[in-house]
């Protein structure tokens, strides 16, 4: 049978025609299937490929003030980047913790900021020899320097607890023109953050019982319940610009 349709395929145009249409479709078939395999288990060094584009873009866009070109100066540089991913994450408790899978080997340092795609994370706190524990945003004592876009009114940013999705910012004077939906950025104060890292939008605000200053409701940006991918922000500057600052204050004491 099989010689009889060898036969019949080659001495007639159209059974050729179908035995290799078909031989096609088998094979690619077979190719496709292939390719979606091999695609799936590429996903995790793409998703660590478009990681590190994204590290870079950041270092990039964190220096643009302090870069002369494009490329930049490792002499002038001011922040790195470092990426890392969630191990656990909690978001339930009055002080939440975040652990990420780098820490000491990796030049992980305490209080360096941690953030996402989207924005602010939290500081590390602690560090072992492979990962570290960040600080939440959701944490009762979590205290970061934060502005309205595009102004130079700045205030601190808290948690009161009560939802996740939601932080304060308190210290902006009564005289600031507020409106619902404003961003709110991380300021110039700290030597933790880069100024202008995403945090929120104003959900709503009221003055506080002085009546000299709002009381305001983030939304943050960050789903704090889905989160994977992070950059640690180091700042090579930090401990000169601390040390400056506590010699100014025993100076002043005197």
């Amino acid at each position: 049978m099989i010689i009889s349709l060898g036969f019949t395929i080659q001495s007639h145009s159209f059974h050729q025609s179908k035995f290799f249409n078909s031989a096609n479709w088998v094979t690619g078939g077979i190719f496709q299937t292939s390719f979606n395999i091999t695609s799936y288990f590429d996903l995790k060094t793409e998703n660590k490929k478009l990681t590190e584009d994204n590290k870079r873009l950041r270092q990039i866009l964190f220096n643009a003030k302090i870069k002369d070109t494009v490329r930049i100066d490792s002499s002038k540089t001011k922040y790195t980047v470092i990426t890392g991913q969630v191990i656990k994450n909690s978001y339930a408790d009055q002080r939440n913790y975040i652990t990420i899978n780098k820490g000491k080997k990796d030049s992980i340092k305490q209080d360096m900021g941690v953030i996402t795609d989207k924005g602010i994370l939290g500081i590390v706190e602690n560090t072992s020899s492979n990962y570290a524990s960040v600080q939440s945003v959701l944490n009762a004592h979590s205290n970061i320097n934060a502005k309205i876009k595009n102004t130079n009114h700045f205030g601190s940013l808290i948690w009161n607890t009560k939802n996740y999705n939601t932080v304060q910012l308190i210290d902006i004077p009564k005289l600031v023109p507020l409106t619902i939906g404003d961003t709110i950025v991380t300021g110039a104060m700290s030597s933790i953050f880069p100024e202008n890292i995403p945090i929120g939008t104003i959900k709503k605000f009221a003055l506080d019982d002085s009546k000299s200053f709002y009381y305001i409701d983030v939304s943050l940006f960050n789903d704090m319940t889905n989160i994977k991918n992070v950059y640690i922000i180091n700042n090579p500057n930090r401990k000169e610009i601390l040390k400056l600052e506590q010699e100014t204050i025993s100076n002043d004491q005197y």
